[in-house]
Parts: C-alpha cells; sequence; structure tokens
C-alpha cells in the first residue's frame, strides 16, 4: 500500500523559542514513537512558527498519525491529506 502525504498543525506554545538542544530532544522523541509504529509512518519534515509547527508526514492513514501523536506526546492539532501539489512550474505546458 503507497503512504499518503499529511500536513499536520500541531499547537504548541512557544515551540519557536526553543532552542537547538530542545529541538533536537524532541527529533529524538519522534523518531522514537516513528520506530515503535514501524512501516506505515515517514516524517518527512518540519516548520516550526512562534506557537506552532507545521510537520509533512507520510502515513497510511490519518490513523497512524494519530497514533504518532499519542505515543510521542505531540499534539496533531489539525491532520490534512494533500491530493495534489504545485510550484511555479505548474504553468508551463512543455
Amino acid at each position: 500500500m503507497a503512504l499518503r502525504k499529511f500536513i499536520i498543525e500541531r499547537d504548541i506554545p512557544a515551540v519557536g523559542s526553543l532552542d537547538r538542544e530542545q529541538l533536537r530532544s524532541a527529533a529524538a522523541k519522534s523518531n522514537e514513537a516513528l520506530r515503535e509504529i514501524g512501516p506505515d509512518i515517514q516524517w518527512v519534515e518540519s516548520y516550526v512558527a512562534g506557537d506552532k509547527t507545521f510537520c509533512v508526514y507520510l502515513a497510511k492513514d490519518e490513523g497512524v498519525i494519530r497514533r504518532h501523536a499519542e505515543i510521542s506526546g505531540f499534539p496533531a492539532t489539525k491532520v490534512t491529506e494533500i491530493r495534489k501539489m504545485i510550484d511555479p512550474t505548474t504553468e508551463r505546458t512543455d
């Protein structure tokens, strides 16, 4: 089964002010949860803002993402499946 792409919005107060070591610790905690769950989920990248993170994951379904949130302790405030992607080259017809 192919993994689907999701964006997860996480409300985490003051996450944007965490230092490098705190972010490393958070990444390690997330990776530990990913190893526990297995091949049904992959973390692609995350964007850290003031009180939120926006994480891109590949997963079998939303339930696996919710399970990761429970195990890791990082909230999955909003989970949105990505259906298509566009970029500046989308308009090209060559």
